[in-house]
């Protein structure tokens, strides 16, 4: 298993002061946009949810503006439609965290819980904050699909699981079992990545089809 110390809780302080290049880029966005959250972004939706979706970290203008994982940018266009159309979330996703939207058996965290310069974290940011990661997973009693958006998210999941990369290398579509549940890998739901076509809508509804009909069975 993962050789980070577990936090008793899953979510950093406010004022967490663990990557101080992030905790310093946090500063400056809180000096220019005083009215934003600019604080690492806790998981949304229940702990007893039976899928957890994970995300690279908050966009500058998306999820450190609201405060609510991937709200406020692109990528949680294409994510929250989906989880609309195939039932892990009901309401109408307005893109604020005050829209009423609610998941259903899902819950959201990103590998990352700070906002990055320049939205790329790194290696050392990644491994201090996957013990906010595992403690997450370690807290899901009923977790039975993990949907890992991108290879970072991918990667530091497995190594939150304590799993060898060459046990489960990422491609998108790809499903691993694991012992209690599975992991669907997906290329992130980024803009650039529906831009330039290396993800379609119709790869990334594919994905949630697949944990959907699991989770049925």
């Amino acid at each position: 298993m993962t050789s980070l110390p577990i936090p008793a809780e899953a979510e950093p302080e406010r004022n967490c002061p663990l990557c101080p290049r992030l905790a310093e880029f946090r500063a400056e966005a809180r000096a220019k946009q005083p009215t934003w959250h600019n604080a690492p972004v806790s998981s949304f939706g229940s702990a007893a949810a039976r899928l957890l979706i994970v995300g690279l970290a908050p966009g500058l203008q998306g999820a450190n503006r609201t405060g609510r994982p991937f709200t406020g940018d692109y990528a949680g266009d294409l994510l929250y439609a989906t989880l609309l159309e195939y039932g892990f979330a009901r309401g109408t996703y307005q893109a604020r965290p005050d829209d009423g939207l609610k998941l259903v058996d899902c819950r959201i965290s990103n590998a990352v819980r700070c906002v990055p310069p320049q939205n790329k974290p790194l290696p050392i940011e990644i491994n201090t904050c996957r013990q906010f990661l595992a403690t997450t997973i370690a807290t899901m009693p009923k977790l039975r699909a993990i949907v890992l958006l991108g290879r970072i998210a991918h990667d530091t999941t497995l190594k939150a699981l304590g799993l060898r990369a060459a046990a489960a290398p990422f491609s998108h579509g790809a499903v691993h079992k694991t012992d209690g549940f599975k992991l669907y890998d997906s290329y992130h739901c980024s803009r650039y990545n529906t831009n330039t076509g290396v993800l379609t809508p119709k790869m990334f509804r594919e994905v949630f089809a697949k944990v959907r009909k699991e989770l049925d069975s």
